[in-house]
């Protein structure tokens, strides 16, 4: 088993790819602690793992709770940081809020630089590794999504940055970058009203069925976090049936 005796922390984990992650890792073996501020959604996740997990509810609007996170969960070591919570809003630029916006970016990208900053030091203890969730909109222009695009050009910056800071120290920091996944998340439409449908659909998958599962994505997380991936750090792994092909 890829991670017989390893502590893994995933956040995002009531539903979607943080849920999938999850059970994918407890199916290696891991000692996985789950977080997410959806505790019924956490507590089914449970349900699904092969091995019962840690389950420590957080919300990733407040950063004293990101800390408490990965403190409780590092109690006894830490090996794995999958950062996977996330939130999007779609809506035409000039009427988005700026209510919004912060409180994408604050989900999206200050949480995660909260997590991984109080987790590197059990990090650099293990010689362990952080897997952050980016986007296909982290490497492209993706209209009436500019806060989440915003959001996860950041996460791939705070990835690159720690990947080069931390190498020295043992520490591997990487991210992956998902295409179009279904999920509950990414089920939520664009508003009906100022949405040029040519423009969302130029970023459609490129493969017939191109639309990735969380378990699609789980798979990676699992393998970049693994020894498997021992000489990869600061590299943003794209999963997304050919949408940035072309």
């Amino acid at each position: 088993m890829l991670f017989q005796g390893k502590k893994v922390l995933i956040t995002g984990a009531a539903s979607g790819i943080g849920r999938a992650t999850a059970i994918r890792f407890a199916a290696e073996g891991a000692d996985v602690i789950i977080g997410d501020i959806n505790e019924a959604g956490l507590a089914e996740t449970a349900g699904m793992m092969a091995r019962a997990p840690r389950i420590v509810p957080f919300d990733a609007t407040d950063m004293a709770s990101c800390r408490a996170l990965v403190d409780t969960s590092a109690s006894d070591g830490l090996d794995v940081v999958c950062n996977i919570s996330g939130m999007l809003k779609w809506g035409p630029s000039e009427e988005f809020s700026l209510e919004d916006f912060q409180r994408i970016l604050t989900v999206n990208t200050t949480s995660v630089f909260a997590i991984c900053q109080a987790a590197l030091p059990y990090l650099i203890e293990s010689k362990g590794n952080i897997v952050n969730t980016a986007s296909t909109a982290a490497l492209q222009g993706i209209a009436y999504t500019i806060a989440y695009s915003a959001s996860k050009h950041g996460v791939a910056a705070i990835t690159k940055g720690l990947a080069v800071e931390f190498a020295g120290r043992g520490v591997r920091v990487n991210a992956i970058c998902p295409g179009h996944v279904n999920t509950p998340m990414a089920a939520t439409p664009p508003p009906a009203e100022g949405v040029d449908w040519t423009l969302v659909m130029r970023n459609a998958p490129k493969l017939v069925d191109g639309s990735c599962e969380p378990e699609d994505i789980a798979e990676v997380f699992a393998w970049l976090a693994s020894d498997r991936a021992r000489k990869v750090t600061g590299s943003l792994y794209v999963i997304d049936g050919g949408q940035l092909a072309g």
